[in-house]
């Protein structure tokens, strides 16, 4: 039998905070900073033993630099086609815990099979990264769809809020770690190659092994229901995303909602990915030429004070309302892009994008969890990881529109400034 429903439990929410900080590792250590650039060596060096520019990829011809990024969105796409279906089984089954822990289990343990990634095994790196993001994006429709169950209505932006909060935190802590040991391999006799393959495999090990502080405190809310004779959770999955989507009509305020999500999370996803971009280029081309170790210190810093910024958000929303608090969020990424396009000049452009940064960290955790939280209020009852998951791929599934206009705008006028400003439609 499932433990009797209860909400606001101080040892539970930590619980599933805690997952948060536990899968948050995956996102810094292996898709921030480490995965690209190594995987990217590896195959410019098979590209260049071969006297080719491309590497063979299951028959196809693939440049070395464009690789991972290929399989990010072949992950995204298949998150697209599985989430939804996945979200269907874990509510009518009631298996929401079961289902969690086996893609973070799955997710992870493929994490740390990133430790083989080396020579010509380039390829695992794209295979494995497809596959454990895929595990990642499911596990977290769960995690997401406990958020009702565990706060009431009045406490769920700052139980929100808290768990972005910790997935900062931890994500950040394990990255410094690992930046630090990069930085020793040399002194510790350790050789580059050697040192990335351990960060990766430690983002594994670091999400399994916290994961178990949130299996052991979260509670299953309901009894596992039997299925229908005939059936499978599969056939089941279908018929209930088919009814959810006929009966879509009776939640007007949710679809909008979503509608307005795409939009402005599209905005932020496309400001985070093309920062560092744009901090990198030459001034020539409208950047700001800032140096990697530099820009490694600044997505550190970001990392630290986007968990005092989601803590702070749940407070604001409880002071002035959720949809108010997202309002005074989307201002400040509207200001974010004004201010890169008008100001970073002259000699203090790099502090001046460091107190840029701290501007986006601070609002970076509480636009997110607000978003989630907001949501929550919105879904019927029952329907948690199905609309959670429309959600997941709502975020993951069509970050491509910003990303679209940034580069369209800058090849059409030659500078990343004005590329920036048009991503002030968004918000």
């Amino acid at each position: 039998m499932a433990a009797s429903a209860m909400v606001n439990d101080k040892r539970e929410t930590l619980g599933w905070a805690m997952y948060d900080w536990a899968n948050s590792a995956f996102s810094t250590t292996v898709g921030t900073v480490f995965l690209g650039p190594y995987v990217a060596s590896l195959a410019r060096a098979a590209a260049e033993a071969a006297g080719t520019t491309t590497v063979p990829f299951f028959g196809i011809p693939v440049a070395p630099d464009s690789f991972l990024p290929y399989c990010v969105s072949f992950s995204v796409g298949l998150q697209v086609l599985f989430l939804p279906i996945l979200g269907a089984i874990a509510d009518y089954s009631h298996l929401r815990k079961r289902m969690m822990q086996f893609f973070a289990i799955v997710g992870a343990s493929l994490t740390t099979a990133l430790f083989f990634v080396a020579g010509d095994l380039w390829w695992l790196g794209g295979v494995l990264y497809i596959l454990a993001n895929l595990s990642f994006g499911a596990a977290i429709v769960f995690y997401n769809a406990y958020l009702p169950d565990i706060a009431s209505e009045d406490q769920r932006d700052r139980t929100s809020s808290f768990g972005w909060a910790m997935g900062y935190l931890g994500g950040g802590l394990l990255l410094l770690l690992n930046l630090v040991f990069y930085q020793l391999r040399e002194t510790l006799g350790v050789p580059t190659g050697l040192a990335v393959q351990i960060n990766l495999a430690s983002a594994g090990l670091w999400w399994l092994g916290w994961a178990f502080w949130t299996w052991v405190t979260l509670r299953p809310r309901h009894a596992a229901r039997p299925l229908p004779a005939g059936e499978n959770y599969l056939t089941v999955g279908f018929k209930q995303l088919a009814q959810t989507f006929r009966e879509a009509y009776k939640y007007p305020h949710t679809i909008r909602y979503l509608i307005a999500y795409l939009i402005y999370n599209d905005g932020i996803q496309t400001v985070i990915a093309i920062s560092a971009v744009f901090a990198a280029a030459p001034l020539t081309q409208g950047g700001l030429e800032i140096e990697t170790g530099t820009l490694t210190m600044i997505i550190l810093m970001i990392q630290f004070v986007a968990f005092f910024g989601a803590l702070f958000w749940g407070r604001l929303a409880g002071w002035v309302g959720a949809k108010n608090a997202l309002l005074i969020a989307l201002g400040i990424w509207s200001g974010v892009v004004i201010f890169a396009y008008f100001g970073l000049q002259g000699e203090s452009r790099v502090t001046q994008f460091w107190v840029l940064g701290a501007c986006i960290a601070l609002v970076l955790g509480g636009s997110q969890a607000i978003s989630r939280s907001l949501f929550a209020q919105m879904i019927p009852p029952g329907k948690e990881a199905e609309f959670f998951s429309i959600y997941e791929v709502s975020e993951r599934g069509t970050s491509w529109i910003g990303p679209l206009l940034f580069g369209l705008m800058n090849q059409w006028l030659g500078s990343l400034r004005p590329a920036i400003l048009a991503l002030i439609v968004f918000f």
